[in-house]
């Protein structure tokens, strides 16, 4: 009886029966006699031709020498590299590939810094093939390129797209606004940083007489900017284009100028508003219209819609400019005797309701309008978050 075997179309020697999974994945031999057909090679000449790794004969890297960004395809990528040698066995893991056919692959590298722009990289596999066990060892040297990306490059010609104007209508912003803005601009680029925008810096802050100028990187950033200080503090913003050049494929690029305008009372200021005997109103929010309490009575007050955030008005002082005084009697619902901080008379004042009759001392403002009693920054008024008092959150 004859033998029916399957024999390497090679070099002619049987080749072993194997199970199907075995042999699942291989790359086969074309069968000489049967076109279209496939047959398996014999070890011997299967692994004279087998190669484990396939790897390139040098890697050239280029990295960003100010901020460690690598190019990568078409782009700079940032990748968190500690040093040039973590950079070199990323792109050595992205650069090698292994044979299909070897399972239970296991490998590690050996970095050798031969000199500040080399690294040899010492690289050894081990895997089974066919049940065999096979090991290599590979050699790669990795040439670091440094260079500057086009970020780096960008912020060292102080390029910029956008210009965040802070300013205030009839005063100068306070230094805590300006503070404020330096913080949101820095929150911002870090936020799309963080995304992966490698577009996005603050090229320069510049405080002028009246305010602070921030020249940023995309348009998109200065208008973040404008929205978010006019969310927290109030004004208006306004933006102004300017034809500064034309691209590669001669497309029109604009500049543009964001001019936010900061109310002109702030939260925690009073005020005497003109045309108006209810007395002075304690600033609460300059956002929309400006809202805030009556210092004689404790009711709220709103300007109207034509108002707006600046009604015709006068300042008076700060919350900040109070001064302790000791509370003599309490005469009425309406009135309470203090001591005037200047002269140490007792003076009859308006009794807001925010005023505590059990306390011994009260902070007073005295101005051109008279005196009167303050909310107290260490009672049970909350502080809203834009920094003014709020008495109805613990007397509603």
């Amino acid at each position: 009886m004859s033998d029916s075997r399957a024999f390497c179309p090679r070099c002619g020697d049987p080749v072993p029966e194997r199970s199907a999974s075995d042999a699942d994945g291989e790359t086969d031999a074309a069968d000489p006699l049967r076109p279209g057909a496939e047959v398996e090679l014999c070890d011997a000449c299967y692994f004279d031709d087998f190669d484990f790794v396939d790897v390139p004969d040098r890697i050239d890297v280029r990295v960003c020498a100010t901020c460690g960004a690598v190019y990568r395809g078409n782009r700079w990528v940032d990748v968190g590299a500690q040093d040039y040698t973590d950079v070199a066995i990323e792109e050595v893991s992205e650069a090698l590939s292994v044979h299909v056919d070897v399972d239970d692959v296991a490998w590690q590298v050996e970095p050798e810094q031969i000199d500040p722009n080399t690294i040899r990289m010492h690289c050894y596999f081990t895997g089974v093939v066919r049940g065999t066990p096979v090991d290599e060892q590979v050699t790669v040297p990795v040439r670091i390129a440094r260079q500057t990306c086009t970020r780096c490059g960008r912020i060292a010609g102080d390029y910029y797209a956008s210009i965040v104007q802070i300013r205030a209508e009839d005063r100068t912003p306070t230094s805590e606004e300006i503070e404020r803005a330096k913080e949101i601009a820095n929150q911002i680029v870090a936020d799309m940083e963080a995304t992966g925008d490698r577009n996005a810096f603050v090229t320069e802050t510049s405080e002028t007489d009246d305010g602070l100028n921030i020249k940023v990187s995309t348009n998109k950033i200065g208008k973040k900017i404008s929205n978010k200080m006019v969310e927290e503090f109030g004004g208006t913003v306004n933006d102004a284009e300017t034809l500064v050049t034309e691209d590669s494929d001669g497309n029109e690029v604009y500049r543009v100028t964001f001019a936010v305008r900061l109310p002109p009372y702030r939260p925690g200021e009073v005020i005497e508003l003109a045309d108006d005997d209810g007395g002075p109103v304690i600033v609460r929010s300059a956002r929309g219209n400006l809202k805030g309490i009556r210092a004689a009575t404790g009711d709220r007050y709103e300007a109207s819609y034509e108002e707006g955030n600046s009604p015709d008005a006068r300042r008076l002082g700060d919350l900040e400019d109070a001064v302790e005084t000791t509370v003599v009697t309490v005469e009425d619902e309406n009135a309470v005797q203090v001591l005037d901080p200047e002269t140490y008379q007792a003076k009859t004042v308006a009794r807001p309701n925010y005023f505590d009759p059990d306390t011994e001392t009260v902070p007073v403002l005295k101005s051109r309008a008279g005196l009167h009693i303050l909310p107290d920054p260490d009672g049970d008024s909350e502080i809203e978050r834009d920094g003014a008092y709020d008495p109805y959150e613990s007397n509603a």
